[in-house]
């Protein structure tokens, strides 16, 4: 990789945000160059969830069926296992997108999918392995970036520069930006067991008990499961042994009895640590933030890359033509915050209050009640009532259309 590069935005991050930011803004005739800090995206126990809002966005440019003409499962409705009564909390039949159902397929399909599509677009530079270390300043304005390939150090001058690197930023901290730490009393285990297709169950769902919830969502050949723990717990469940862990799983979800003897040991589980956190300002001269670098969302709800691929959308539209123009502002980055960060605070509060009000409970051993809580109720005897979280989880708030049109770039 060349030791100095200049382009018109570059992109820290080759994640969901960061790569669909980048195609869209190649597409409108701005030149872009995305910084990847792996070599691939073959990265295990990430996000396997697109929504139908981002099936919009897909569709909106034109690239829905060829998405879908990948191998995939969909998910039309959420059912839950509560205290051994099956509740169905969203039906997505009914909301309004083009393809009404929820994707689940491997990350890495989805990031190699629209790299695929932005590496046909002449002014769109994706670079693996190039780990993006700090911004670049210049009398109180950013102007690049950074970087480290295996090769050695590498600098990026940019008109503006996006910080799309997830919850671990490095742009952000070097940049002197504040995030705020909202808390959150769950961890997430992430593990794969295997699934017969031919004979196991079929349906994507979670699974609530006393002390315990899991969540399994059928990847055809195997299960993707979260198993939800109280923050911070994890030592103390390692200490009981992986044969206590299966057997716990095994309780709340018998059907995975055969399959749990495959956990051969700890290796096999990977710990998300949970986190919410959110930037009060999402932007500097020269720098914008934008997903979970601006703001980190629970796991509750899969709507996590969603919402940040919403926000790579509302950056596009607001700041494509400025950027292809040379004649960027700050006050234009400030926009893109004003437009994202409601839906991220509304999303971000209803996790909290699923989290405090629901999981934390449940992990803490509370008994099964005699009856289930009066919203799950509702949900079995009024069925329009499904309608609403499917809207919430699907959806979102303040969901965003491509806006831009295709332009070539600049000569």
């Amino acid at each position: 990789m060349e030791s100095s590069l200049r382009t018109q935005c570059c992109i820290a991050g080759g994640g969901p945000a960061g790569l669909v930011l980048g195609y869209l803004l190649a597409r409108a005739g701005v030149e872009v160059v995305v910084l990847e800090k792996h070599a691939d995206f073959l990265r295990d126990f990430r996000g396997d969830t697109i929504h139908p809002s981002t099936l919009t966005v897909l569709d909106d440019l034109g690239l829905l069926d060829a998405f879908l003409a990948l191998p995939h499962q969909e998910v039309r409705e959420l059912v839950a296992d509560v205290y051994g009564q099956s509740v169905t909390i969203a039906d997505f039949a009914h909301i309004a997108a083009p393809r009404p159902f929820m994707v689940l397929i491997p990350q890495w399909d989805f990031l190699d999918f629209i790299a695929d599509q932005a590496r046909l677009l002449p002014n769109f530079s994706l670079r693996m392995g190039a780990k993006a270390l700090g911004v670049i300043e210049e009398g109180g304005s950013v102007v690049g970036v950074n970087g480290q390939t295996a090769e050695g150090g590498f600098a990026v001058r940019a008109d503006l520069v996006v910080a799309a690197d997830g919850r671990h930023t490095t742009l952000r901290d070097s940049a002197g930006l504040a995030s705020d730490d909202l808390g959150a009393p769950i961890d997430v285990l992430w593990f794969r067991l295997p699934r017969d297709p031919l004979h196991d169950r079929s349906q994507t769902g979670g699974y609530i008990r006393p002390g315990a919830m899991l969540v399994t969502l059928n990847r055809d050949d195997y299960w993707q499961c979260a198993y939800v723990i109280p923050k911070g717990s994890l030592p103390a469940l390692q200490a009981q042994g992986i044969g206590a862990f299966r057997a716990q799983v095994g309780n709340v979800a018998p059907f995975l009895a055969v399959a749990l003897a495959t956990l051969a040991g700890w290796d096999d589980v990977k710990l998300l640590s949970v986190q919410i956190s959110r930037m009060p300002r999402w932007y500097r001269d020269g720098l914008l933030c934008i997903g979970d670098a601006a703001h980190a969302m629970s796991p509750v709800g899969g709507v996590g890359i969603n919402l940040a691929i919403q926000d790579a959308v509302a950056a596009s539209n607001l700041l494509a033509e400025a950027l292809r123009e040379r004649r960027l502002t700050t006050a234009d980055l400030a926009a893109v915050q004003k437009r994202r960060d409601w839906p991220a605070r509304v999303t971000q509060q209803a996790q909290i209050a699923v989290q405090n009000e629901l999981l934390a409970p449940v992990l803490a051993g509370a008994p099964a009640p005699a009856t289930l809580p009066l919203p799950l109720r509702l949900l079995q005897r009024l069925p329009m009532l499904r309608r609403l979280p499917a809207r919430l989880v699907g959806i979102g708030v303040r969901p965003e259309r491509v806006h831009t049109l295709p332009h070539p770039p600049r000569p």
